[in-house]
């Protein structure tokens, strides 16, 4: 009798197994296809749009919260972008007035008032870019005064000299593929385009011709000048004033990026246009500044929402971009931001181009 309920239980237990194991090693698209029914719903018609492939890193923030992060943080988020198709990091700055990166002697020994940062975020960067495989641009310095007051010269030479300096430092590093001018103009600073010719042929002089990318923004309803009382720049008058511009910067600039944020929705498209126009006309690449951030909220900035990001991709995609760059990633849509939203509009951004699932 106890033999044979030994052999009862036995027998149970090798039965409960068996389906145990059936149940665990069933193929996911079982329990996919319900998630297909349940979890997208989305429509037969909706836009296509086109993958953004580089990001700008906003270590030296302006207007957007700083997150705090170390090399732990910044190498998962570089992971991050690298599941999602990036494959190029853009510096968005040295340094913002009395803030830098990294230890640069150039402003140091020049700018007084300028703090000594306690890490070196290019080396950092540079390494994870290496790591990762993704092309890293070396952000100019924004002296946050000289520019804007006039003193074009004062800022061209603190510039060439960092030039000289990050790249007999970090130049070995074979991610450095590019450099950025990071002063961003409009028509009210148009007469940057002095430094933007003499920065930018400096740095390819030294680095061995490595490209250069600006990213300026359209006068449009959305900036803080107009919506302060200015008039918005009409699509015809952005042309012209923008062929005037980058008649100045020719030979100098190899990338035109124009933000995509400060032109409203339904006119966004035809600015693109225009844009492609002239940066084929001065053989630059055409590339767009998607803002991965709302300008439309009461509060700056928040992630925006993806309906939006999708439209604009899809804009830009119509009119012939070559390439888009975000501003910007690990704010405004990674995994890892201090936003929640942000993780979200990954998961719906790569679910959207169906990339690899989410991490």
């Amino acid at each position: 009798m106890k033999k044979s309920v030994l052999s009862k239980f036995s027998l149970m237990s090798i039965f409960a197994l068996i389906i145990f194991l059936i149940i665990a090693t069933l193929p996911t698209d079982a329990a996919n296809k319900g998630d297909k029914e349940i979890t997208t719903f989305s429509t037969s018609n909706s836009l296509e749009g086109m993958q953004i492939k580089a990001t700008f890193l906003d270590e030296i923030s302006w207007d957007i919260p700083h997150q705090n992060w170390g090399t732990k943080e910044w190498d998962a988020d570089f992971k991050a972008m690298k599941e999602m198709g990036i494959n190029t990091v853009v510096m968005i700055r040295a340094g913002l007035g009395r803030w830098i990166v990294a230890p640069f002697e150039s402003i140091l020994s020049k700018e007084k008032d300028v703090h000594y940062p306690p890490v070196d975020l290019v080396e950092m960067f540079l390494t994870l870019a290496d790591k990762y495989e993704l092309s890293f641009y070396f952000g100019m310095y924004d002296s946050g005064k000289y520019w804007q007051e006039g003193s074009f010269q004062r800022e061209i030479d603190l510039n060439i000299a960092l030039i000289d300096e990050v790249w007999n430092k970090y130049g070995h590093h074979k991610s450095f593929q590019g450099w950025y001018l990071s002063q961003e103009i409009s028509r009210r600073t148009k007469n940057m385009s002095k430094i933007y010719a003499e920065v930018g042929k400096h740095a390819k002089a030294v680095s061995g011709n490595l490209p250069t990318m600006v990213s300026p923004y359209i006068h449009g309803v959305k900036t803080d000048q107009v919506m302060s009382g200015d008039n918005a720049l009409s699509v015809v008058e952005h042309e012209k004033e923008w062929d005037e511009i980058l008649s100045n910067v020719k030979g100098a600039v190899d990338i035109l990026a124009f933000q995509d944020g400060q032109v409203d929705y339904h006119e966004l498209y035809d600015y693109l246009v225009v844009n492609k126009k002239l940066a084929d006309k001065y053989g630059m690449s055409c590339w767009t500044n998607i803002e991965s951030f709302d300008r439309d909220m009461p509060i700056r900035f928040l992630p925006i929402k993806w309906e939006k990001l999708l439209f604009k991709l899809d804009a830009a995609r119509r009119a012939g971009m070559e390439n888009a760059i975000t501003f910007e990633f690990s704010h405004f849509m990674s995994p890892n931001s201090s936003y929640m939203q942000a993780g979200h509009l990954y998961n719906r951004y790569k679910e959207h181009f169906k990339l690899k699932k989410d991490i």
